[in-house]
């Protein structure tokens, strides 16, 4: 407890670190893993929940007027952290597989593969994406997408900001999707991870995991802000996961992917109960999302901010996600992580309810 109450490395706490390193080394393989730090080798750094750390990667990343890539829809914690940093985002379509290579290509073919060694050209830097069960879509990018998006990220010599807080929600355990840090033989790939869906989201664990002169980077501006992440919190998590083994962790996480699963199915059993012929959607493969597009509704910013509120059923419109502000959006986002059965099933017969005034 005398240590725990103490300051300790702006890096985290080395137990901590040390698990980081067995479990990257286990699930994603790093290509870079294996070469000293020097020359750019893995390292980590645990921030205060992923959020934090997500928002010192792109303060170290992006400066004023830079063009920046985003999946759209996009996660509005990370609109909310880039908009104020005066640069321009430009959004990359995304399907129920995530984002589309093709659309990438498409917005860089503007520039020359070259442009990248000019600071004069404009030609984006950075790419952010959910690649696992996004939010808000709850799309899984394919391995395929994967391997087609690094290479564009090659050619143009883009840095990919990997947000991937809901990797150990993926439902299908026996085909957990593979992360692109799993490709990065560059060390261009930033990922960050956070305990927050796995064990607990009070706990604001996370951490930044990448090419060391990137963390390197990372840990001076944790030094200079934060100072450190709980000693407190990551020195009880550590010994937790000492107790637990690499084992007790897993058939952890199997349990709170079948908390999920059952989530997700009760969730597609009312909305085809309640809404089929009055909206769309395709079935998550993981997370605690629904994407939902309400049919003969041409925004669902006023219907959910306003009359879906009437009805006290809580949903976000698509507006809230897009990359392009002011954007209209047929879609809304529906969390099925807290509500029980019973009250997903009766807010899927509001939410009907309320489309079919809508349409008379």
């Amino acid at each position: 407890m005398n240590v725990a109450l103490q300051y300790s490395g702006s890096q985290g706490w080395v137990r901590l670190l040390s698990w980081i390193d067995k479990l990257h080394a286990k699930y994603h393989k790093p290509p870079i893993m294996g070469r000293s730090k020097e020359k750019g080798g893995f390292s980590a750094c645990v921030t205060c929940g992923s959020q934090d750390g997500l928002i010192k990667v792109f303060e170290m990343l992006v400066n004023p007027g830079d063009n920046v890539l985003l999946d759209n829809p996009c996660y509005s914690g990370t609109l909310a952290m880039v908009q104020p940093m005066d640069c321009n985002l430009i959004p990359v379509a995304t399907d129920h597989f995530g984002l589309k290579p093709e659309s990438l290509l498409s917005v860089l073919e503007q520039w020359k593969p070259g442009d990248a060694g000019d600071n004069t050209s404009g030609i984006p830097k950075v790419l952010y994406t959910i690649p696992n069960c996004g939010n808000p879509t709850g799309a899984t990018q394919t391995l395929k997408r994967k391997r087609e998006i690094y290479s564009i990220a090659q050619k143009y010599d883009l840095v990919i900001i990997e947000d991937d807080p809901y990797y150990f929600l993926q439902f299908n355990v026996k085909t957990i999707s593979h992360s692109y840090q799993e490709l990065d033989v560059d060390g261009r790939v930033i990922r960050c991870d956070s305990m927050s869906k796995v064990m607990s989201s009070g706990l604001r664990l996370g951490w930044i995991s990448g090419a060391h002169p990137f963390i390197e980077r990372l840990i001076l501006h944790q030094q200079a802000s934060l100072l450190h992440t709980s000693t407190f919190v990551q020195m009880m998590v550590s010994g937790l996961l000492d107790q637990w083994g690499m084992e007790g962790f897993e058939n952890h996480v199997r349990n709170v992917q079948e908390f999920y699963k059952g989530r997700r199915d009760a969730m597609l059993t009312y909305a085809k109960k309640w809404l089929t012929g009055l909206a769309e959607w395709s079935e998550p493969q993981g997370g605690m999302f629904l994407w939902m597009k309400l049919t003969g509704v041409d925004d669902t910013t006023s219907l959910i901010k306003k009359r879906a509120l009437e009805k006290k059923v809580l949903l976000l419109p698509g507006s809230a996600f897009d990359v392009i502000r002011g954007s209209k959006s047929q879609f809304c986002r529906i969390s099925y992580s807290f509500a029980t059965n019973e009250e997903m099933d009766e807010a899927c017969r509001r939410l009907a309810e309320l489309l079919r005034e809508e349409r008379s």
